[in-house]
């Protein structure tokens, strides 16, 4: 959520700030009236109150004279019922004016590059070489199929499209992954490991952005305040949702293993073979809570804490920084993080890695102490990374002309020694 004191004093900067989002819902005047409004109608109470005071005062005295009070009460009576009703309309309007705000996205850091779609995004590096084949390779489902390790009919069975059932050394290859990614995060980049709730309150959705905008791409708990977590960002970044933290306890690291729900509502049928986009994922999520004068520097080591799990997989990728069209809601800049898929002959994004400076900290209420005021922290997630496009990934990029694939060699020890996944 933005400050509603900088809307008020950067209008027409906001207005620029939608036009490079192509956010063209979004009514600042409308806003700006409302809130003029709202500013009004809290002056009057807060004159009602002072007069309120002044008549409670003058009954003390009269009292003490012995005098006769009866007016006077009846005068506090009536400026009482006057607040509460002004109280009413103004929580009315409060109410209403921080819905028009949950609507308006992050403004975007002056480094995002201005563009329409993901066609603008602009290449800051890349790592490896996409490895040359001497035969035409396969894509992930023909080889996940080939080798008995992946099954999409009989997910289908159980749960319908977009479900995915692994087996044997593919179950054990996502595991492999999950344990190999957390013991880099905690052991060497120095996360905290957490396991927390899959199922989480409007709040923490409200906290983070996904609500009330994305309610269609979310999966709910019917006739409960319970929704599914899209990704883990939500319960990590809310672990602190209305605490005012200590300034010696920052940067706060945070890392979780969870599996993850979407409806996909927005995608239309896009990537609805294999993996790729599923209704259930697993995914092992970065999340850091910050001193704003450190966020950028922290996102450029978080988007290296994600980026270290390919390089140690051996999987090319490159990185990318999102334009002002593709960058998400809640995010002031991105990096995506893109491995090479020899199966599509093409980069796929496999994580992004995004600093909300305040936005959501606001949203949720997360402040930190140095002096007398709090301050809002600033939030950063990324995924690190997302699990079954790392099994896609891996699949594609390690697979043999006989169909076996094998193991990067830093996931053998997670593997009980395998060294290929071969044909029974």
């Amino acid at each position: 959520m933005l400050d509603i004191k900088f809307i008020r004093e950067n209008p027409d900067a906001l207005k620029e700030a939608l036009e490079k989002r192509n956010a063209r819902g979004v009514d600042v005047d409308a806003l700006l009236e409302q809130d003029a409004a709202r500013r009004a109608l809290q002056h009057e109470v807060e004159q009602l109150r002072a007069e309120q005071n002044k008549a409670s005062a003058e009954i003390g005295r009269l009292k003490k004279a012995k005098e006769d009070a009866s007016e006077a009460m009846a005068a506090v009576k009536e400026l009482a019922d006057g607040i509460k009703a002004g109280n009413e309309r103004l929580k009315d309007a409060q109410d209403e004016m921080d819905a028009q705000l949950m609507q308006i996205p992050n403004v975007l850091h002056d480094s995002v590059p201005v563009g329409k779609d993901e066609t603008a995004n602009i290449e800051v590096r890349t790592w490896g070489e996409p490895r040359p084949f001497d035969f035409e390779p396969a894509d992930h489902v023909d080889i996940g199929e080939g080798l008995d390790i992946l099954d999409f009919e009989r997910a289908a069975k159980l749960s319908g499209a977009r479900f995915g059932l692994s087996k044997g050394a593919g179950a054990r290859l996502e595991r492999a992954l999950i344990n190999f990614m957390l013991d880099l995060q905690t052991g060497e980049h120095g996360y905290t490991e957490i396991l927390p709730p899959v199922a989480v309150k409007t709040s923490a959705l409200e906290g983070t952005g996904q609500l009330p905008k994305f309610a269609d791409d979310l999966f709910r708990l019917a006739e409960t305040d319970l929704w599914m977590i899209p990704t883990a960002e939500v319960p990590l970044t809310n672990i602190h949702a209305g605490e005012i933290l200590d300034a010696k306890q920052l940067p706060l690291l945070y890392t979780a293993y969870t599996p993850c729900f979407r409806s996909e509502a927005g995608s239309h049928g896009k990537d609805t073979r294999g993996m790729l986009r599923q209704h259930q994922f697993n995914k092992v999520e970065l999340v850091k809570l910050c001193a704003p004068e450190d966020s950028f520097d922290e996102l450029e080591k978080l988007t290296a804490n994600a980026e270290t799990v390919l390089q140690r997989l051996g999987l090319p990728h490159r990185v990318v920084t999102l334009c002002s069209g593709d960058v998400g809601f809640s995010a002031a800049k991105t990096y995506d993080i893109e491995v090479w898929l020899p199966g599509q002959n093409t980069y796929r994004e496999i994580s992004s890695c995004s600093n909300c400076t305040d936005f959501q900290a606001r949203r949720a209420n997360i402040r930190f102490r140095r002096d007398k005021k709090p301050e809002f922290v600033h939030t950063l997630n990324g995924s690190g990374i997302a699990v079954g496009r790392c099994v896609i990934a891996i699949l594609e990029n390690y697979q043999c002309e006989d169909g076996s694939v094998e193991i990067p060699e830093v996931l053998r020890p997670y593997m009980g020694g395998l060294k290929a996944i071969e044909k029974k």
